[in-house]
């Protein structure tokens, strides 16, 4: 049960408010859902007054927007730290792997990171193209790296766009119960998600590795 003491009552304490307010939403969609989230309800989750949120988000959208780049930036190092785990070829699976096990471990801020993006004209910067950080451009590189021609940009662009869905479509569907016995005889989900992405024969033919 939350704290019945009213956030009036409990003087803010917190160095940064934003950061307080993006983390706050975050345990409450986590727990509860899109449909909790209210800039009241955040700021008293925050232990704030119900005024504060509005110092740095003009409504709800400002603060999912906040919400989904905090996504995107954990998807990215998520898949940063698989990438640096493997080895040759299988880099290009384990950032399958990684970027899967986000969607399954955080559905609901997954969701958001999606539903923030789709009314807006870009893709989020975390997707563009030159984003030092970007998950997209990272699966592109390591396609790069293992021998995709980067002179073919058109086919390189269509492998990274394929090689994205794909992991997408994987994280929808990965939870159906029909695929319990596959993973059963594979070993475990992340097997069954590798062998998935494996038998799609999405990534460039290489002459290395």
């Amino acid at each position: 049960m939350r704290d019945a003491h009213s956030a009036e009552s409990r003087p803010y304490h917190h160095g940064d408010l934003r950061r307080a307010l993006v983390d706050a939403a975050r345990r409450l969609l986590e727990a509860e859902g899109p449909s909790a989230l209210s800039l009241r309800a955040v700021a008293r989750e925050a232990g704030v007054s119900p005024a504060a949120p509005y110092h740095h988000f003009k409504d709800k959208a400002e603060l999912l927007d906040a919400v989904a780049h905090e996504g995107w930036e954990m998807l990215n190092a998520r898949m940063a730290e698989a990438k640096a785990a493997a080895e040759g070829r299988q880099q290009l699976t384990a950032l399958g792997i990684a970027y899967v096990c986000f969607a399954r471990e955080h559905p609901a801020l997954y969701r958001v990171m999606y539903d923030a993006a789709r009314d807006k004209e870009m893709l989020p910067i975390e997707m563009e193209d030159g984003s030092d950080d970007s998950a997209y451009c990272r699966v592109r590189d390591t396609m790069i790296e293992h021998g995709a021609d980067p002179t073919a940009e058109t086919d390189l662009e269509l492998a990274t766009i394929a090689s994205w869905c794909a992991a997408h479509g994987l994280a929808e569907m990965a939870g159906f119960k029909q695929f319990e016995h596959m993973k059963d005889a594979l070993g475990g989900e992340q097997q069954f998600i590798a062998a998935v992405l494996q038998h799609m024969g999405l990534f460039p033919h290489t002459h290395r590795d």
